[in-house]
């Protein structure tokens, strides 16, 4: 069974020229072409296009979602990652709804506003349970308790910093040098700085094995397309994993 291009763009929520696009750059190819020209896809070009449109909504770019599908052949434990995020996005959003519907009701009823209500689900602790499961809760409470003492001044200086090291490591990594370059290893040791600087990781932790820390983060980067999207898909977040790595066995 197949469906035209006009079906499936209905049903997805798109149009007839982003599927050509997607065809044309070799995202999402038809399964048949018809007499008449049309495109048709089967069942297996559905799941394809469900991904592409998962990842964008993760944020990624078309060249950054071909490399993690190029890079996940099995489709079935992908899309299981693929809902473990959109279950922690549904909870978020139940929370952020009972929240503001809480506001509405307060105001409506002439009621006293309760502040406490007010913010829950527009925190940072959405991923509290999964910096808990790979690190500890420790490692959590730690990160929690720094990151609320830095103060709103001190929170935006620092996703500056932040934004400034991730937009280095894709320049870098556009620009064709390698890994093991002077560049590259030069913004492997801020990294490694920037991340010591952060109270409950292993790198901050007197005695932590920093080295099994960063090697291990490099490849978390591969391995979790939230974390490539930030360096411009697969390829640069490989660049950052190679070059932690590299200056890891150098330096740590």
């Amino acid at each position: 069974m197949d469906w035209s291009i006009q079906e499936i763009a209905r049903l997805a929520g798109t149009t007839s020229r982003t599927l050509r696009h997607y065809d044309d750059i070799g995202l999402l190819a038809p399964s048949r072409i018809a007499g008449n020209g049309y495109r048709h896809y089967d069942e297996r070009a559905l799941v394809r296009l469900q991904r592409i449109l998962l990842l964008r909504e993760l944020g990624l770019g078309l060249p950054a979602i071909a490399e993690v599908l190029e890079g996940e052949a099995d489709e079935a434990h992908a899309l299981r990652a693929h809902l473990g995020w959109l279950r922690q996005e549904q909870h978020r959003l139940a929370r952020q709804i009972a929240s503001v519907e809480k506001t509405i009701e307060a105001l409506e009823g002439g009621e006293r506003i309760m502040a406490q209500d007010m913010f829950d689900g527009f925190d940072h602790t959405k991923y509290q349970d999964e910096v808990e499961e790979r690190w500890g809760k420790q490692a959590y409470a730690d990160g929690d308790r720094w990151w609320r003492g830095l103060g709103e001044a001190g929170q935006q200086e620092w996703k500056a910093r932040a934004a400034e090291l991730t937009r280095d490591w894709i320049a870098a990594a556009e620009s064709g040098v390698a890994p093991d370059s002077d560049e590259a290893q030069a913004l492997a040791k801020r990294h490694v700085a920037w991340l010591t600087g952060i109270p409950g990781t292993p790198a901050a932790a007197p005695g932590g094995d920093i080295k099994a820390y960063v090697t291990g983060l490099g490849e978390m980067y591969v391995a979790d397309p939230r974390f490539g999207a930030n360096y411009g898909g697969r390829r640069g977040a490989e660049f950052v994993r190679d070059a932690l790595r590299d200056y890891a066995e150098r330096e740590l």
